[in-house]
């Protein structure tokens, strides 16, 4: 599993998959069509040699499937290989903090002085909120109008 977060990690090879992703349409049995390598250079503005080798990168990796015809090569999107990203990601999305646990675990790993820094600048922050929202209000009353 580790070697599949190593490939889309980078940037540039979640960009041709998003392409791929993008222009996915199939033909008249059902199958991909697929994208040719020069669409996915125009589609990115990156040079050809590059595109092709994180192709073999993404192909390697199960991510992209690759149909020849004569000397062009049309790549599509398997996705299966991400429903496994998909699987071990959910655990970690449907996890709900609230506000309490996420300020004790982000203090948790704050240094003593960190914490006294983040404290005094919330202080200052709901401070200045308060008083913003007071002379939006009295601004209203001065004018006639109610603060909304």
């Amino acid at each position: 599993m580790a070697d599949i977060f190593d490939v889309i990690a980078d940037g540039t090879r979640r960009d041709i998959l998003r392409v791929l992703r993008d222009r996915h349409s199939l033909d008249e049995s059902g199958a991909a069509r697929g994208t040719s390598v020069s669409e996915i250079v125009a589609g990115l503005g990156l040079s050809q040699p590059t595109v092709s080798k994180h192709l073999k990168v993404l192909r390697e990796a199960g991510l992209v499937e690759v149909r020849e015809e004569g000397q062009h090569r049309y790549y599509s999107l398997d996705s299966e290989p991400l429903e496994t990203v998909e699987d071990w990601l959910i655990p970690f999305l449907s996890v709900e903090f609230s506000e309490q646990d996420l300020k004790r675990e982000i203090e948790a790993h704050l240094p003593e002085q960190a914490r006294q820094v983040a404290d005094a600048i919330g202080h200052v922050a709901a401070g200045t909120r308060k008083r913003v929202s007071s002379a939006v209000t009295a601004m209203g009353k001065r004018f006639g109008r109610s603060a909304e």
